[in-house]
């Protein structure tokens, strides 16, 4: 498909929205993370790698106005971008550094005439409306390879110490690495050096972890350093649940730390980057590892397009086969999907929840239940047994241990991934295991099954609960 220009008018200005609140903390157990006063929050972010260096101010508000009203709260972006970010040039003219040396900032006097300003601009706008930037320093190119720019952990040390100082103020979280390997030692300094100039920057203001290369985690190369605040998985551009298990890896590690799939499968995106056997992902690829990766211990989720990272449009050669302009993607249903996960999650005690398989009941054919490839089930749950959960990813019957919620009865629901909605099954005992049959049997359309003590008076799952 060919991809068409955008037509910007005149310049939109900026609307405020709910200002980002105070900074991110890991929360007492180790599992999530909150806002200063304890409260969840809850990671919902989209990948636009190339935000800073691709867009200009007008494209930049449109895209994270959407994002807003769908519900994101992190929007990730990369300072030194992957796309030739040091030599290209951004929309006006601006490049990062002078002479692509990291301790070297090109930064000129006024608002709007030098790469930072712009940066600047975007963080700024996208905090007014409630957003937090998961920032990248740098891709992992400009440190990885046979001639990196951060030939030194001085370069990394003093570059990380000016950025941690400059957006010290601003709601974002640092994201090291930028989809490379931990490969040697010096790999290992840069990134110990960057993440103790960030520190020293910004005074500790903000959240730090590590973005890793597809199929790996954080934690293979720095679960124990004490500047890693939360794990971030990449567990890649697949559609089998195989993947995506390694998010109940990471959150059996201990120490105990939160964990995130940073890099799922994106919408669009050729399936494992093999487009002419594999074809391209759907809405329901991008479904399953949104449940699968928070069902299975994750605090959050990362939802990502193959259009939008890039921002495809006819002013840049595409990457690896954009069906469409990053304008266009902005609608595909994936994106609009994935408010419904965070809005069943947030519908019910959100930092006592733990996953949980066993209230599956196991098939003499485990490959039917709880399955296997594109169609794992998987169960979480309340600690306190008030609530579970079981994300049916095809309409298969299943049977579950309702004794899973400790006091009946127990009131049953199907949520329905697609548009949010909720309906009421009724009311059963928890004495026994019950088989619950999908509104949709034998097809490949996804659900989720919610188990709720009757007593609790909980809502519908996605709807906001009562206040207290």
């Amino acid at each position: 498909m060919k991809l068409t220009s955008l037509i910007v008018g005149s310049a939109i200005g900026l609307t405020p929205g709910t200002p980002a609140s105070a900074s991110l903390k890991v929360s007492e157990n180790q599992r999530f993370l909150t806002d200063a006063d304890g409260r969840p929050f809850f990671w919902l972010s989209d990948t636009a790698w190339e935000l800073f260096h691709r867009l200009n101010r007008e494209e930049a508000e449109r895209y994270l106005e959407d994002r807003r009203q769908k519900g994101f709260t992190v929007i990730q972006a990369v300072a030194l971008a992957e796309m030739d970010g040091l030599r290209t040039p951004n929309f006006y003219g601006h490049r990062p550094l002078i002479d692509e040396d990291p301790e070297r900032p090109d930064v000129k006097e006024g608002p709007e005439n030098d790469y930072w300003d712009h940066v600047d601009y975007i963080v700024d706008l996208a905090n007014a409306k409630g957003l937090r930037i998961a920032f990248l320093p740098t891709w992992g190119d400009k440190w990885h390879g046979d001639n990196p720019v951060f030939s030194s952990p001085e370069k990394a040390s003093a570059y990380g110490e000016w950025l941690g100082r400059r957006y010290r103020d601003r709601q974002l979280v640092w994201v090291l690495g930028g989809d490379r390997t931990v490969e040697n030692d010096f790999h290992r300094a840069i990134i110990r050096a960057m993440a103790e100039g960030l520190r020293r920057g910004d005074e500790g203001a903000h959240l730090i972890t590590f973005h890793p290369r597809g199929g790996q985690g954080s934690a293979q190369f720095f679960h124990d350093e004490p500047w890693l605040d939360f794990n971030m998985r990449q567990n890649g551009h697949v559609v089998e649940f195989a993947a995506y298990s390694k998010t109940r890896e990471d959150y059996n590690r201990q120490p105990v730390k939160p964990v995130l799939d940073g890099e799922p499968a994106y919408e669009g995106h050729p399936i494992a980057f093999q487009a002419d056997k594999l074809g391209h992902t759907l809405a329901a690829d991008v479904r399953r590892p949104l449940y699968w990766n928070l069902f299975t211990g994750a605090f959050g989720h990362t939802y990502g397009h193959h259009s939008i990272w890039q921002m495809a449009s006819e002013r840049y050669d595409a990457v690896n086969r954009p069906l469409k302009p990053w304008f266009e993607a902005l609608d595909d249903p994936g994106a609009a999907q994935m408010q419904h996960g965070r809005a069943l999650l947030e519908s019910r005690p959100f930092l006592t929840r733990i996953p949980d398989d066993s209230i599956l009941v196991p098939d003499k054919i485990t490959s039917y239940i709880p399955g296997t490839g594109e169609r794992r089930f998987v169960a979480t749950r309340d600690e306190a047994g008030t609530y579970a959960m079981v994300y049916f990813p095809v309409s298969f019957p299943a049977t579950v241990r309702m004794e899973a919620i400790r006091r009946g009865p127990v009131k049953a629901w199907w949520f329905d991934p697609r548009t949010g909605g909720a309906e009421l099954i009724g009311e059963f005992p928890n004495t026994e295991p019950r088989t619950f049959t999908p509104p949709t049997p034998g097809e490949l359309t996804d659900w989720v099954l919610v188990l709720d003590e009757a007593a609790q008076n909980y809502g519908a799952p996605g709807k906001p609960p009562a206040p207290q």
